[in-house]
Parts: structure tokens; C-alpha cells; sequence
């Protein structure tokens, strides 16, 4: 335990972990950026339409990238990285190996939380609803449009079970090719789309001082409300 506390008390010093802000930090921000309207209290998929839109010109790489959030039968919070394939008034919509960790914890509960987090904008949007499976029709659609060899993955790997090696992943890709040969890929039957109908959107924009600005809408009968919050 001592050697533990001195390994930790060691660590303070590393600049592994950037240190605060200070204050003079905070006033030059203060003083060279651009004055913000608040933003705007009406329809949340157009608003992060344009967020979106913003990311993609200014990320170095997936600025559909979006973290879902589940829960295990224990109740056990799961985390991890996806793309977000389409958005509309019916949700948020991503594709998955069904039989996944996380297509079986939304297989038991139906429920989930996204994360989009935009480091070069300093912003973030938090997403919380119920899910459900999309079409055949649309899994189909959009598994047309993936690379060859992805398709050819999908029918490969056994999402999120043990492997015993890169190889044996990708003796069974071969297989798959050998399978299909030169004809089309049709999706498997285990691989489709979820689609998270939002209960309430968060949007967060990163203010000086740590004084963010953050705008909730909530799903009503008659359609969304707003509410501020503290940062």
C-alpha cells in the first residue's frame, strides 16, 4: 500500500493529465472568442443536424462517431464506440451484429443512451430513449451499401465472443468470399439496425469558466419542451 500511495502521489507531478485552467487562461478565451447567441429553443433534430454538419467540416476523422450506452442483465452499464448511420424525426439509427453484446442487452432492454462528443468544437449532445429494431427493408438497404469485404466480415465474426486468434477471423472471412464468390452478399440474418427514438436530447456547449451552456428538450404529447440547466 505505501508504494501504491507514492506511485499515485508520484503521478500528481506527471503532465500525463493537463492541469485546470487559470484564471488568465480563462480571460484570454474570454477576450478572443466570438460573442455566442444562445442557442436556439426549437426543433432539437434540426439543431443537431447542424451540429453535425459543423463536426463533419471541422473533425480530423468520424464525426459521426457516437458512444451507446446499455445495460447487462445485472444491471451493469456497457459502453462503446459506433457510427451513427441515419437521423431523423424517428430517431437516431446504428447497425450491429444482433448477437453482440450490445444487440443482446438491448434484445432484454430495449432502452439506451448516446453520447456525441466534438472535441474541436467543444460541444457534445447526450441522447437518452427507447430502441427498436428497423426494417428488413432498411437493414437490407443499407447493408447493400457497405464495402465487399465488410459484408464479408459480418458473416465472419461472432461479435464480442472469444477469438483465438487473427487468424481463425480471417480463415472464416476467406470462407465467406469462397462462399458468395464473385455474387452479391446478402445480410445475415443476425446483423441489422437499432434505431433510439430520444425521450430527451442534451445540447452542451463549452463556455469560459466552466460556465456551459445547456439546452434539454423533452418529449411531450404535443411535442418538445425546453428547459435550461446549470452547468
Amino acid at each position: 500500500m505505501a508504494l501504491w500511495r507514492r506511485y499515485i502521489a508520484s503521478m500528481s507531478d506527471d503532465t500525463l493529465i493537463p492541469a485546470s485552467p487559470s484564471e488568465d487562461d480563462y480571460v484570454t478565451q474570454v477576450t478572443t472568442a466570438e460573442p455566442l447567441p444562445l442557442l436556439p429553443e426549437a426543433d432539437p433534430i434540426a439543431l443537431f443536424e447542424t451540429w453535425l454538419k459543423a463536426a463533419v467540416e471541422s473533425e480530423p476523422n468520424d464525426a459521426n462517431a457516437m458512444t451507446v450506452a446499455t445495460v447487462d442483465a445485472d444491471g451493469l452499464p456497457d459502453a462503446r464506440m459506433v457510427l451513427l448511420k441515419d437521423v431523423g424525426p424517428d430517431g437516431f439509427t446504428f447497425y450491429t451484429n444482433l448477437e453482440s453484446a450490445k444487440g443482446r442487452e438491448l434484445a432484454a432492454n430495449p432502452r439506451a443512451a448516446l453520447l456525441f462528443h466534438w472535441k474541436s468544437l467543444r460541444r457534445q449532445v447526450r441522447v437518452r430513449g427507447a430502441v427498436e429494431r428497423v426494417s428488413d427493408a432498411e437493414a437490407d438497404a443499407y447493408f447493400a451499401t457497405r464495402a465487399r469485404h465488410s459484408q464479408l466480415g459480418a458473416w465472419a465474426s461472432d461479435q464480442s465472443r472469444p477469438l483465438t486468434d487473427r487468424f481463425a477471423l480471417e480463415k472464416r472471412v476467406a470462407e465467406a468470399g469462397l462462399r458468395f464468390g464473385l455474387g452479391k452478399v446478402a445480410r445475415p440474418p443476425h446483423w441489422s439496425g437499432f434505431r433510439v427514438r430520444p425521450q430527451s436530447i442534451e445540447f452542451w456547449r463549452d463556455r469560459p469558466f466552466r460556465l456551459h451552456e445547456r439546452l434539454v428538450f423533452t418529449r411531450a404529447a404535443q411535442g418538445w419542451t425546453t428547459s435550461r440547466l446549470f452547468p
